[in-house]
């Protein structure tokens, strides 16, 4: 009887041994922003956008990153590939500025008006919801993932026109 105890014992601490350690699982937003695997034999090019273009996509995604009307966003310049906006704040009736740029198919943003050190950074870590962009004419759709993995999409109708300031 205690030959069969130490057996099964020993099997186990041996079983126990073989046993590798779980790696923890990417977060939905780790996920969502990993590029996308292309099943095409060809390498596709990236699209590169107009000036025009990138001031579309901006302006929806802020609008929808911040709640705001479409009417209400105003794009204030373009500095390279990097977007500055501002809208009325809903407070205290001034205005909120933001840098916006594009990366891929993700909208990137910043404020440019920040007065704690720790928000004036991209939002562009795991814990930052991603927002994605596609851009069809004068509409564009945008796809909001937050760090919970929960999704909502809302599209924009941006003339070209308007952004021509």
């Amino acid at each position: 009887m205690s030959r069969i105890a130490v057996l099964t014992l020993a099997s186990l601490t041996l079983a126990a041994c073989g046993e590798r350690a779980d790696t923890a699982a990417p977060t939905p937003a780790e996920k969502v922003s990993a590029a996308p695997v292309k099943s095409d034999a060809q390498a596709q090019a990236p699209i590169a956008l107009t000036a025009g273009q990138l001031r579309q996509i901006c302006r929806a995604g802020l609008a929808n990153i911040h709640g705001q009307a479409l009417s209400a966003m105003q794009i204030d310049g373009l500095e390279g590939q990097v977007v500055n906006a501002s809208w009325p704040a809903p407070v205290d009736g001034g205005r909120r500025r933001a840098q916006c740029r594009v990366e891929g198919e993700v909208v990137t943003w910043k404020p440019s008006d920040a007065k704690n050190p720790e928000e004036d950074r991209w939002m562009n870590t795991a814990a930052d919801p991603v927002t994605r962009f596609a851009l069809d004419g004068d509409q564009v759709t945008i796809t909001t993932t937050l760090p919970d993995g929960t999704t909502a999409t809302e599209e924009y109708a941006v003339a070209a026109e308007q952004e021509a300031r």
